[in-house]
């Protein structure tokens, strides 16, 4: 199957791109955000100073420094606010955006965290849903090997789990 589900920290994952929950100043945060910059090391955040911010659903790709992994791709989450503002469309364009950066810099696997579930309170079966669906849709007409989805806790492994566990 080239949709994989683990419980793991996604800065330790060896694959071609891992992609990286951030804010928009690209500047490290919070989170998985942080835990990335602090991971790959200062010269991370030396080539983000460069790249002007990012917009929510957009993504833009660095080096990975001082992670096993190529490349890092920053993507925006959307804030939730009750589904008022569009968020359903923009954590989707948060996936489409990292995968066809994926494609463009000829990686072979990805892997996701959680996007918007934490301090942006998107709720969490909700962003699964979205983000199960929009990479199943994009692996249809694709080409990427293997796609990770990387759960920190039990409660997002477990959601994750049940729907891949329903479409079988």
């Amino acid at each position: 199957m080239k949709i994989e589900l683990i419980k793991a920290d996604i800065t330790k994952l060896e694959v071609d791109a891992i992609v990286n929950a951030a804010n928009t100043s690209l500047l490290g945060g919070g989170g998985v955000d942080g835990a990335i910059h602090r991971a790959a090391g200062r010269e991370l955040l030396e080539e983000c100073k460069t790249l002007g911010g990012c917009a929510t659903g957009n993504a833009k790709i660095t080096k990975g420094y001082n992670l096993p992994a190529k490349f890092i791709i920053h993507t925006i989450g959307p804030v939730w606010n009750g589904g008022i503002r569009n968020e359903n469309e923009l954590l989707t364009q948060c996936y489409q955006n990292s995968l066809n950066l994926a494609i463009e810099n000829n990686c072979s696997s990805i892997a996701f965290p959680n996007i918007s579930t934490g301090v942006y309170r998107f709720p969490k079966q909700q962003a699964a849903e979205i983000a199960i669906s929009t990479v199943e849709n994009f692996l249809s007409e694709n080409k990427i090997n293997k796609v990770y989805f990387v759960c920190f806790d039990d409660e997002n492994y477990n959601i994750y789990k049940n729907i891949l566990y329903e479409m079988k």
